[in-house]
């Protein structure tokens, strides 16, 4: 996800939260330029008028600008680049970057409500008032400038947001018909059949919802998302999507409380949900609830990894894909390096001094940056 507080500055004029593209040279088209989010760095070298952009942000102490919103104080402004989208908060000066056209990983931020509260969390759910999300992301989308391979759509629930969610996947359709969108969500809205309804009439061609499972069965699943009921309706949710052609993967994110039932869960999608494109094993992201239920879901990759390949093994020879996301080589078996990929986002990806020398390093995951100081004893270069 491409959504980071990076700088703030001190507010000259205007006020709100304004959405624009990041230019570092002129926009010459006046009429282009309410899109726009003007970066100067010596405005005494700016020959053109600095007028009718959707705001003026200068690296400098102060200056003024006519007619524009303007925000200085910032100091370095150089992690802007050229055609990025950013968020500014003029009452406040600060900077949101919400996308980045040379990032792989980036993502629409829906929401931060959400109608589970997952043990581990990584990013816990807050009550807001989101009712203002839905016409940014449209804007949003409207700033991409090309269509990118792909973009992510997570929260919190998006969901939640209902005919704005709706909204924003039409447009996706509309305005970037090639790219991929991948909606993470925990697939309980889509036990509703006028939500799933609506959805599937849109006819996105290239739309996967990712869907997390955690058991094979209520009680230990809806323990892990600290709802009940949440199975019964994800299952549900899941059938309903299938009916209606919907492309859906599974996530499981493993720790103490998945990995028990692991093998029962794997052995449950082959039974009962042939249809899903992709089953996603994933390493646990330390941040967020995870740090304050760390002895609750610690387990260290290298104690399961016996485990984990026999759940690989088990889909695979069924013929169900199957990927392993956010676990380094060196804490799996080598008969499971062909299903991990690099998945960890790059602004969060880091590799620890031991990885220096590793001769699999460029093909492999890395670490979370949140498990820098905490992480699996099997770390090791592959010499």
């Amino acid at each position: 996800m491409a959504i980071q507080i990076r700088a703030h500055g001190s507010p000259q004029g205007g006020h709100g939260r304004i959405l624009g593209r990041i230019a570092r040279s002129p926009v010459t088209d006046i009429a282009l330029r309410p899109d726009y989010l003007r970066v100067v760095t010596e405005l005494q070298s700016v020959e053109d008028s600095l007028d009718g952009y959707a705001a003026v942000l200068f690296e400098g102490q102060s200056a003024e600008v006519a007619n524009t919103p303007f925000i200085h104080n910032f100091g370095n402004l150089d992690f802007l680049k050229e055609g990025q989208v950013v968020a500014v908060e003029i009452g406040t000066g600060f900077i949101r970057v919400l996308y980045r056209p040379d990032s792989i990983h980036n993502a629409l931020f829906a929401t931060e409500r959400c109608n589970s509260n997952c043990l581990m969390c990584s990013q816990p759910p807050k009550m807001r008032d989101d009712g203002d999300m839905a016409a940014e992301l449209l804007r949003l989308i409207d700033l991409i400038p090309d269509s990118p391979e792909h973009l992510g759509i997570s929260g919190g629930e998006p969901t939640l947001l209902k005919d704005g969610l709706l909204d924003v996947i039409k447009r996706l359709k509309d305005r970037l018909p090639t790219t991929a969108v991948t909606l993470l969500s925990n697939g309980r809205m889509y036990a509703y059949e006028s939500f799933i309804n609506r959805l599937s009439e849109i006819g996105h061609p290239n739309f996967l919802t990712s869907i997390p499972l955690y058991a094979n069965n209520a009680a230990d699943h809806d323990y892990v998302v600290q709802t009940k009921g949440a199975f019964d309706q994800t299952i549900q949710g899941l059938y309903n999507a299938a009916r209606k052609g919907l492309a859906v993967e599974l996530r499981v994110v493993l720790h103490k409380q998945t990995i028990p039932g692991l093998l029962d869960l794997t052995d449950f999608i082959y039974r009962n949900l042939p249809f899903v494109s992709n089953v996603a094993l994933m390493g646990m992201e330390n941040m967020g609830y995870v740090k304050k239920n760390w002895n609750l879901l610690w387990i260290d990759p290298a104690d399961y990894a016996d485990t984990l390949e026999a759940a690989v093994r088990q889909l695979h020879y069924r013929q169900i894909n199957t990927s392993i996301y956010n676990l380094p080589f060196c804490v799996l078996p080598s008969s499971l390096w062909s299903f991990a990929r690099q998945s960890i986002s790059d602004f969060k990806n880091i590799y620890l001094s031991e990885c220096a020398a590793c001769s699999v390093k460029e093909h492999c995951s890395g670490l979370f940056q949140s498990s820098e100081k905490l992480h699996s004893r099997a770390i090791k270069a592959i010499i």
